[in-house]
């Protein structure tokens, strides 16, 4: 009622550029707004702004977090391939066809970048495969994924039309669609693809709508007592504000299609890191297996660090890596 009483006294005396410029501030969906409403509002009454207590980060010490986190990450590492060479080539305690060194699979690593035996690719050229697969299908349904749960969010007619249909494609595998995808398009870069899409639209739609959900109220009440339509409240107030639900989505949507990929390629494909690691488990290769698994795994970190690197640009006051 109190911020009621003072709009109402100040309608006569703002201008039209402070409406611009507090619904402005407004939309972005933050904490701030209203502490730049209050300066706007005390500053006509000869009164101060209010201060900002929000704690500002030391560079130094984010500084030191970082360099303390790849240390302790370096170490984590060099500790398990320790531990791995021990109980194999120190201590002899498997065998090399159960468990391969870290030398072998070291040596199958650089050999593989240039040699085509067994399965008949080189390892760029599988990998080149499952990224071109996997972007594929990850760009799909975040084209769809995204829109979709924002509109089901927003809108409670799409959301009764979509949501019962959703709630059972939501349910089933990624990897139960291969059969059918096969059956449809045949093996191929389409069939693949098309079940990536659907395991990561699933985690695209899920978070999208938590996030315009999450908007709070007092926001999209603020932005309609200065005027802002339907389409500005969603694009300026509830989009903005659930960007890191959106962001947390997309990186989770990776793992899901990273994950799927693999399992798509042991059952429907010709090349790609998972058809690789299919063909050397039936030989007996275990170093080419491990040398798939390492593979798919810094792959996945890289990508996923991209995705947090690019969301952390895009939100404003996120957290940048």
């Amino acid at each position: 009622m109190y911020f009621r009483k003072k709009c109402r006294s100040m309608e006569g005396k703002r201008s039209r550029i402070e409406h611009v410029e507090i619904f402005q501030t407004v939309s972005r969906g933050l904490p701030e707004s209203f502490l730049h409403l209050s300066s706007l509002t005390n500053g006509r009454q000869g009164g101060s702004a209010a201060p900002n207590n929000s704690k500002e980060v030391n560079p130094v010490q984010k500084k030191k977090q970082i360099d303390r986190y790849l240390l302790i990450s370096i170490l984590s590492v060099m500790a398990g391939l320790l531990i791995w060479w021990a109980v194999t080539d120190g201590l002899g305690l498997f065998r090399a066809n159960t468990l391969p060194s870290p030398v072998k699979v070291g040596k199958t690593f650089l050999v593989k970048w240039y040699e085509a035996k067994p399965e008949g690719a080189t390892l760029l050229t599988h990998l080149v495969a499952s990224l071109q697969v996997a972007l594929s299908g990850y760009l799909l349904g975040a084209l769809i994924g995204i829109p979709l749960g924002i509109f089901m969010a927003w809108n409670e007619k799409v959301d009764l039309c979509v949501r019962p249909v959703f709630d059972l494609v939501r349910t089933i595998p990624g990897v139960a669609w291969t059969s059918v995808m096969v059956t449809l398009v045949g093996i191929g870069l389409l069939s693949k693809a098309l079940v990536i899409f659907i395991s990561a639209m699933v985690a695209m739609v899920i978070n999208s709508y938590s996030g315009i959900q999450q908007t709070r109220t007092v926001h999209l009440w603020v932005g309609r007592t200065f005027g802002a339509s339907d389409w500005e409240l969603l694009t300026k107030i509830a989009v903005p504000s659930a960007l890191p639900m959106i962001f947390t989505g997309l990186d989770v949507a990776l793992g899901a299609a990273w994950t799927t990929l693999v399992a798509a390629e042991l059952l429907a494909s010709t090349k790609g890191l998972g058809f690789m690691i299919q063909q050397a488990r039936g030989i007996f290769r275990l170093d080419i297996v491990i040398v798939g698994m390492i593979v798919i795994a810094v792959t996945g970190s890289v990508l996923s660090s991209i995705i947090r690197w690019i969301g952390a640009q895009v939100m404003k006051g996120g957290r940048h890596l």
